[in-house]
């Protein structure tokens, strides 16, 4: 037997080596890459294949809900922040701004789309499809809070989020919900004991941290890096709205838990109390909202919405706060306007603002106005006879939007440390005497007013 040579045997085995890598590249390339899309052409402009990959995955994500006409709409604050600057020349020009791939090739990890739940009802469909176009996905389910109240946690749950995951690009797809007060709403994005955690970087994403509360928007078909798609016509608008969309729930179990110990009174006199109360309410927050002044539920209205999820029938007034950064000389023109004249005026803007109106027969409603120092914000008071002066303090807060009596109203965030500031530790107790001098755990002797500005910081219709 002949002896064979070694260089000859390397030399088939390099070149046989070489040709099995070839293939396996070839194989990647053409067939994998298509089916999985992880490797895109460039999109015009685009700088890069990474780049690509977002456009290419942004584009088949339309593509598949176009074909099972679901009008999703773009909400990603990255890119809408993009969009804000040259939106006049989007608006403009049919084909968008200019050749360059702009918005959807810049560098992140997510696109994030909102859709309305009522505008789709086949899932099953929908993502089937995806699997098949290489889309993994994964879905956020959580109970339906619209379906709680006092006699029932219905504990049901719906749909909350979608994630699509295509090549290293992913995306977010927000399910908003319409509820009572005319907004809409997203739960968070909370995940099952069972779901993969790696599954994208979720700490990263924009949405669904918390719940968030939004103004139906009026939506805007584009052209946007050759993609047509629909955004909130005003980006800017929506995007301040992101900044402060939080949203918290009435806490139906601990009111239950209360009513158990207090029994709600059911009493003709306390049903038609809450009745002019709510009427009350919405139309101060009409007046207000028209003026664009924030303004959030305060002492005992804020109380009943935290403690019992209702207005207090004994508290017989409306209570509101108002930062006096957002006073308006309007508001009491306005509210007269809309027909509820002017009961006092205490204090001035400097110092101490406090507005009452006079509503339906003995309802008022109270406007408080807080002034923000270094550590602190607090509001004033004034007792009409002997000029005395009172200062009421909390500790500093943010503004949370809640649902109550069927109306899209702001809270403090902070509700609790709010509550107990001015109510003290023993909040969940009903107290039917309530004197405003002394009775609260906040409040503060702050002197007289001098008796030559009476006139003007003690007024009385």
């Amino acid at each position: 037997m002949q002896k064979i040579n070694k260089n000859v045997v390397l030399a088939l085995l390099s070149l046989t080596s070489l040709v099995f890598l070839l293939f396996q590249l070839y194989y990647y390339k053409f067939y994998l890459s298509q089916k999985n899309g992880t490797v895109f052409s460039k999109v015009r402009g685009s700088q890069s294949g990474q780049d690509s990959t977002r456009w290419h995955v942004v584009r088949k994500f339309l593509g598949l809900t176009a074909s099972h006409n679901i009008p999703v709409y773009l909400i990603d604050p990255f890119i809408l922040g993009l969009v804000a600057k040259d939106i006049e020349q989007i608006r403009s020009s049919p084909e968008g701004p200019s050749p360059e791939c702009k918005y959807f090739c810049a560098p992140r990890d997510f696109t994030t789309f909102a859709l309305l739940d009522k505008t789709w009802k086949h899932e099953v469909g929908l993502l089937k499809t995806a699997e098949k176009m290489g889309f993994q996905w994964l879905k956020i389910i959580n109970k339906d809070p619209r379906l709680d109240g006092m006699d029932d946690l219905s504990g049901i749950e719906i749909p909350l989020h979608y994630i699509f995951k295509l090549a290293s690009h992913a995306i977010h797809l927000v399910v908003f919900y319409e509820r009572n007060g005319n907004y809409l709403w997203h739960g968070p994005l909370r995940l099952k004991q069972h779901m993969d955690r790696k599954f994208v970087p979720f700490r990263k994403l924009h949405f669904g941290r918390y719940p968030g509360a939004y103004e139906k928007p009026e939506l805007l078909r584009v052209s946007i890096d050759d993609l047509k798609v629909r955004i909130p016509k005003n980006p800017s608008s929506f995007l301040e709205e992101v900044l402060h969309s939080r949203f918290l729930e009435c806490r139906y179990r601990e009111a239950r838990s209360f009513f158990q110990l207090y029994p709600d009174d059911a009493s003709l006199d306390a049903v038609e109390f809450r009745k002019k109360a709510k009427s009350l309410l919405h139309l101060a927050a009409l007046t207000l909202n028209n003026l664009g002044v924030k303004f959030w539920l305060s002492s005992g209205t804020c109380l009943g919405w935290y403690r019992q999820c209702n207005v207090i029938p004994h508290s017989k007034d409306v209570d509101l706060g108002v930062f006096i950064r957002d006073y308006k000389a309007d508001i009491i023109p306005a509210f007269q306007k809309a027909g509820l004249p002017l009961k006092h005026k205490f204090g001035k803007v400097e110092d101490s603002l406090e507005l009452s109106f006079q509503g339906d027969d003995d309802v008022k409603l109270d406007i408080f106005f807080f002034y923000e120092e270094d550590d602190h914000i607090w509001n004033g008071g004034t007792q009409a006879k002997s000029g005395k002066k009172f200062k009421y303090l909390f500790p500093k807060f943010t503004l949370c939007w809640t649902e109550f009596v069927e109306l899209k109203v702001h809270v403090p965030c902070e509700t609790r440390q709010y509550v107990e500031a001015n109510y003290g530790p023993d909040w969940k107790i009903p107290v039917k005497m309530w004197d405003w001098k002394s009775s609260p755990s906040n409040v503060q002797y702050n002197g007289v007013w001098p008796v030559d500005e009476w006139d003007d910081v003690i007024q009385i219709y």
